[in-house]
């Protein structure tokens, strides 16, 4: 039993160990970027020594992977849990901008995480086992959402899953990425609640218009 319950504590200790390095490695990744970001900083903000996390994680490659894997995970597990079934379909997807609007205003670690990916060009997902895993959900449940649309005849026949997804995405993703230069351009606060609560309207207007029948 003492050798059972010390090979869990080692077990337990190891994960909360990865989860910690996880933790540290999005908030480096996320303010500095894959380039700017140094090992040396994330395990010194994960409060252990480098050697301990090349144990975890391999390299600078494999840990950005991991942590970008991780925030695409708590993305979809949050989203996966809505409620969309009571919803009238267009209302669903209606649903699915607002959290996703909002998700990023929680979480600007991840938005940030997916520019500095994209400026890689997307070389991490593309090498990643569990990209195809991690959406495959949530491509189902869009071509599900966009049937039953069409069986209620509150979503038009025709429309591409996947270019409902970009834009949803594109409408705030784009906004948020480039708010600062926008709100000089503008002379506007365009992170206000005012001005961010203005946008959500917008991006459910555009979606909606084009959805529907």
């Amino acid at each position: 039993m003492p050798a059972k319950s010390s090979t869990k504590a080692r077990t337990r200790n190891s994960e909360e160990t990865r989860q910690r390095i996880l933790r540290a490695a999005i908030a480096v990744f996320a303010e500095k970027g894959f380039d700017g970001a140094r090992v040396d900083s994330i395990a010194a903000r994960a409060r252990i020594n480098k050697q301990l996390l090349y144990h975890h994680f391999g390299n600078k490659d494999d840990l950005f992977t991991a942590a970008l894997e991780s925030e695409y995970l708590d993305f979809r597990a949050a989203e996966a849990a809505l409620e969309l079934d009571d919803l009238r379909a267009d209302r669903a997807i209606l649903t699915l901008v607002e959290f996703t609007w909002r998700y990023y205003l929680a979480h600007p670690e991840f938005i940030r995480m997916l520019n500095s990916e994209n400026q890689l060009e997307a070389r991490h997902l593309k090498a990643s086992p569990h990209t195809r895993a991690i959406n495959a959900a949530h491509i189902t449940r869009m071509k599900k959402l966009l049937a039953r649309g069409h069986r209620e005849g509150s979503v038009r026949t025709g429309l591409d899953p996947m270019q409902i997804h970009v834009s949803i995405a594109a409408l705030g993703f784009f906004y948020l990425i480039n708010r600062h230069t926008l709100s000089t351009i503008f002379e506007s606060d365009l992170g206000s609640k005012r001005m961010l609560d203005a946008r959500l309207k917008v991006m459910q207007e555009i979606i909606g218009c084009w959805i529907r029948p």
